[in-house]
């Protein structure tokens, strides 16, 4: 499976910067769609869905899913690949 992902950064209440890739089927073309998948990562952390803007939020490359990336996209429609700051 072909996937996008999108770096995305967010400013965490106690000062210190999240930083997550969203990562979504090849064929989602809608930027609001990859939006959702990240406030809805949001909200289940606990945080402020309405913190995740476009501009924090950008298209960065397409590559090939990983088994367990693909299966969790299948199950649910997106992944988040947690890098900085996300615990």
């Amino acid at each position: 499976m072909q996937i996008s992902v999108y770096d995305t950064y967010v400013q965490r209440p106690d000062g210190l910067r999240m930083h997550f890739d969203i990562l979504v089927p090849a064929s989602v073309g809608d930027h609001e769609q990859v939006l959702q998948y990240g406030r809805r990562y949001l909200a289940a952390k606990g945080l402020a869905a309405s913190d995740l803007k476009a501009e924090k939020c950008s298209f960065c490359h397409m590559q090939s899913a990983s088994p367990a990336v693909e299966q969790e996209i299948e199950s649910i429609g997106f992944a988040i690949l947690e890098l900085e700051h996300c615990g």
